[in-house]
């Protein structure tokens, strides 16, 4: 922050779209690239009696994660490429009508509405195999894979504005891990951070919970390691290009929990998609202001 270093990025997490191989065998579907193949894969796998052919957890868990998938695949996001935010631009207004028009509104997304569903119910569903699709991280395709599940992961799909030949960055998430002044403990803090960073710990450490390290080392060490299967790797290629949250921006706190709270509205029934971004932006510029 203002080029002074306040953390290092720890372990890591990317997003990739999952569908349930098995739901899919059965709708006659493959897997999308396209938001228009990702809706008729949704119908088709509602024909078949699929509960959540799409599940969107817009509920206040962590419904910026999901908001900021679909932006991106549409050229958007929370920033401009200068940083400042760009909450309710053209392209974002464009994602969240096509989302509530496509996808909502046709009841392609389960019987509980999006603001109502959090990330957690969602995946608990999707390990119950009554998911179609969802967007998803590492841990969650080692469970469904240890629960004996057929699994596939590609790159959430784009919109026709794209085209599926461009690949937008996804979400990336990261930890971070921070040292402080206090107590006069800056050598045992250096000789931990050191232990800590050392590409086979953290690899270790990494492959251990299923997550990603934060180093490009460290990365390729677990790349090569006997534990990584295609997906593993497919998770870390998407982290190379990943866009991770404004968190450098102090009014970031404020804005993630007003969106978190506030884009399952855009996709309700009767809810404006333009509105709901506009009073978000108005928000965030509001938490700027007051440092």
């Amino acid at each position: 922050i203002g080029s002074t270093l306040y953390g290092l990025p720890f372990v890591a997490s990317s997003r990739l779209l999952f569908y349930n191989e098995t739901l899919f065998a059965k709708a006659g579907v493959k897997a999308p690239k396209t938001w228009s193949e990702l809706k008729a894969a949704a119908k088709a796998l509602k024909t078949k009696g699929v509960e959540y052919p799409y599940a969107l957890p817009l509920g206040p868990e962590e419904a910026h994660a999901e908001a900021m998938i679909w932006e991106l695949s549409n050229g958007g996001g929370y920033a401009d490429s200068s940083g400042n935010y760009s909450l309710a631009s053209a392209q974002n207004i464009k994602t969240w009508n096509w989302v509530k028009n496509e996808l909502v509104a046709p009841g392609l997304t389960g019987p509980v509405p999006p603001s109502k569903l959090n990330r957690a119910e969602a995946f608990a569903a999707f390990l119950r195999g009554e998911v179609g699709m969802l967007n998803g991280y590492p841990s969650l395709y080692h469970q469904a894979r240890a629960k004996g599940m057929d699994v596939g992961t590609v790159a959430m799909p784009v919109s026709g504005t794209l085209g599926s030949g461009e690949a937008p960055p996804t979400v990336g998430v990261a930890d971070w891990m921070m040292a402080f002044k206090q107590n006069g403990k800056r050598t045992e803090i250096g000789k931990f951070l050191e232990f800590v960073y050392q590409d086979k710990n953290l690899s270790d450490f990494a492959g251990r919970y299923h997550l990603l390290p934060s180093t490009v080392s460290a990365s390729r060490a677990l790349a090569g390691s006997e534990g990584m299967d295609k997906t593993d790797n497919e998770f870390l290629t998407a982290l190379e290009s990943a866009r991770l949250y404004p968190v450098n921006d102090p009014s970031w706190m404020v804005v993630s929990d007003t969106i978190k709270r506030n884009i399952g509205r855009a996709v309700e029934p009767g809810g404006d998609p333009k509105r709901v971004l506009e009073e978000i932006a108005a928000k965030a510029k509001q938490a700027g202001e007051q440092g």
